[in-house]
């Protein structure tokens, strides 16, 4: 794993303590640990690390957009990072972006559902969950528009579609502000992984 991913990861897991996680087991699913992910980390650190290698490899794919063969295999490194059910091979964790922030969101509804929750979390997980499920939009997207890449005939052709899956790839992260308000908010459409981390920071807080 590089260190890339390894800061990323510590970094999220950090944000909630170990007797949060304990006193709402879903909360610990989505930021500490669940059962079939890689080493057995937290759904939200492992969707940022496949997020981190999707956007370096759609970044890759972009800067030569005459090079059909080298965009193919860039994104097809994309296409792992985000859904290796797809590609099986690559430099992800072998978990991907789509099913891990699907994962967040589901998980993070069901601690929201838990008798005696926190008051940040019932206030919180809408939040997250909407910037989980934005994230996972935007790796259908992204993958519809990789499939259509590898198909492609001609760099020409490829061009255009690298390019927006260099832009998807960077708002599985960073989202997008969608209203032209200024900022990036958790709602439909705009926030990413990083928003989603934000607001379970706030669950921690709370």
């Amino acid at each position: 794993m590089k260190s890339t991913h390894l800061a990323s990861l510590a970094g999220a897991l950090m944000l909630v303590p170990a007797a949060l996680a304990a006193q709402n087991p879903h909360v610990g699913h989505v930021a500490t640990g669940f059962a079939n992910t890689p080493d057995n980390l937290g759904l939200l650190p492992v969707a940022v690390a496949e997020a981190e290698t999707a956007a370096q490899h759609a970044g890759l794919a972009a800067r030569d957009l005459s090079n059909l063969d080298a965009m193919k295999t860039h994104i097809g490194h994309v296409q792992h990072a985000v859904d290796p059910s797809v590609v099986e091979a690559g430099p992800g964790m072998g978990y991907g972006v789509k099913q891990a922030a699907t994962g967040v969101a589901q998980h993070i509804e069901l601690a929201a559902g838990t008798d005696g929750v926190e008051a940040a979390v019932t206030t919180h997980a809408p939040h997250i969950a909407q910037s989980a499920n934005n994230t996972v939009t935007r790796a259908d997207r992204i993958m519809q528009l990789a499939a259509m890449v590898q198909d492609a005939e001609s760099a020409d052709a490829a061009a255009p579609m690298v390019e927006e899956i260099a832009q998807l790839a960077t708002q599985l992260m960073e989202g997008v502000d969608a209203d032209g308000d200024g900022r990036v908010g958790w709602q439909e459409g705009e926030g990413g992984l990083a928003t989603a981390q934000q607001h379970l920071g706030f669950v921690m807080g709370g």
